[in-house]
């Protein structure tokens, strides 16, 4: 089996939509997921995502089901350094969450102290109970470090989302902890990312990350690939504690 997790093209965060950039990211993208034998697709109910979805659908005359857990991870943590503003979970900096205890670790980074008191947990639970019953659907159940599979067949989901509820979904498959993923990966608005499953044994399946944060429909067309999700830096002369740049916010996924 194999699953595309495709971040939406760049956003217009006002009005939950795309930027005309992101219209056009999001045709080349069709053009490319159009010759892709899609089983059944997926979609967050955010506008950014359906919009993206939208014209590989259109083209296609196929529909998607729409995933409330797929709208976005939305954990938040007290910025520990003010006290006062609240992020996602993936926007500490570098020194303040690797030094939370067994957080690089999938089997322990939930329980950092970091998460205390916050909705992290709740939305983590809600994730991995989402992932579980859409696996459950194709005969795939987990079991500790392996996908349990009646029938693992060579099929394709398409799964039109985030950055960050992607990299939660790569974290549960293939057991990565998921703040490694969200601090040390990027993937550009429009890109695909893609994992196949492995079945050494019978009936025993391991998830392999094949692509990250593919952007060749972008690249073959000569369009420049976003930069909405980084995050301004200190010598750029705008304040790195705000998250926002020339007003867009770019930390949002």
């Amino acid at each position: 089996m194999r699953i595309l997790l495709i971040r939406h093209a760049e956003p217009d965060y006002t009005v939950d939509s795309l930027t005309p950039k992101g219209w056009t990211e999001a045709e080349l993208l069709s053009q490319r997921l159009v010759k892709v034998p899609v089983r059944d697709f997926y979609v967050s109910p955010l506008g950014r995502a359906k919009d993206t979805a939208s014209l590989t659908l259109n083209k296609l005359g196929r529909t998607a089901e729409t995933l409330p857990w797929l709208q976005e991870f939305r954990g938040t943590v007290p910025d520990p350094e003010t006290g006062e503003k609240r992020w996602i979970a993936w926007d500490l900096k570098p020194r303040i969450w690797s030094d939370e205890p067994g957080i690089m670790d999938f089997r322990t980074w939930i329980d950092a102290p970091v998460f205390d008191h916050t909705n992290v947990r709740e939305i983590w639970q809600e994730t991995t109970d989402g992932i579980d019953e859409l696996l459950g659907r194709y005969g795939f159940r987990k079991d500790g470090p392996v996908w349990l599979c009646d029938h693992n067949e060579d099929l394709t989901l398409a799964l039109f989302c985030h950055f960050g509820i992607s990299m939660a979904i790569l974290g549960y498959l293939t057991d990565i902890s998921p703040m490694v993923l969200w601090h040390r990966v990027l993937c550009m608005p429009s890109s695909v990312s893609e994992v196949v499953t492995e079945e050494r044994i019978r009936g025993e399946a391991a998830f392999r990350i094949t692509k990250l944060g593919d952007l060749t429909h972008l690249e073959a067309a000569g369009e420049n690939r976003s930069t909405a999700g980084l995050f301004p830096e200190c010598f750029t002369g705008i304040d790195s504690t705000d998250p926002a740049e020339n007003g867009t916010p770019v930390t949002k996924a």
